[in-house]
């Protein structure tokens, strides 16, 4: 991934949207790329300001489907799934507009997401401490984790917003975006129906 990003990237302004605590953008930012990023969680970004590096990338506060930016980019990231975290399909709507509205001509968006099997995950149970429940209506995946941490056994859910490939592309083309490539990983192997996930290339 990041080979294939910082090729991406080049010289260029970069902003990587869900910036989280850096494990993308600190290997980006080591090997010169200028990016700066969005992450709604505070606490997030205080963990990578107190990472070595950390405290001198620009974060903007907010969420990535609208926050108000400064400028233009020549690559914009969303990867490790983020885009689902987007609630709703008109969140995700926005967050394409709001990324078009804020490329260079000439500038591209990069997604990486995982591809669903909507009809097994509708019925799907994961183990003994993690399951899964998929609304095929609504495109609502919930995803509910058991995990253990100094010894002590906690609970949490993650709701998502499943967009699958095509309704991606539809989204893109609304906002003036174009699909310029897909692929299933990042070393650039074929995307075909048996994917289990995708990296996206969109340019304005």
């Amino acid at each position: 991934m990041i080979d294939a990003l910082a090729t991406l990237a080049g010289t260029g302004r970069v902003l990587e949207m869900g910036i989280g605590t850096g494990r993308v953008a600190l290997p980006l930012v080591a090997r010169g790329v200028h990016l700066e990023g969005i992450d709604i969680s505070p606490e997030m970004v205080e963990r990578l300001r107190a990472k070595p590096g950390g405290a001198e990338i620009a974060v903007t506060i907010g969420s990535f489907a609208d926050v108000p930016l400064e400028g233009r980019y020549d690559l914009v990231i969303l990867v490790f799934n983020t885009i689902y975290m987007l609630q709703t399909a008109e969140e995700q709507q926005r967050c394409f507009e709001h990324v078009a509205e804020h490329l260079r001509p000439g500038g591209a968006f990069v997604i990486e997401a995982f591809i669903l099997d909507e009809h097994a995950a509708a019925k799907r149970k994961r183990g003994k401490r993690d399951t899964s429940h998929y609304d095929v209506a609504t495109q609502r995946l919930t995803l509910d984790y058991l995990g253990s941490g100094e010894g002590v056994l906690r609970a949490y859910s993650v709701d998502l917003r499943y967009a699958p490939p095509a309704e991606l592309d539809r989204m893109a083309r609304a906002a003036g975006l174009q699909l310029a490539g897909r692929w299933r990983d990042w070393e650039a192997n074929p995307f075909t129906e048996l994917s289990s996930e995708h990296v996206s290339l969109y340019t304005r």
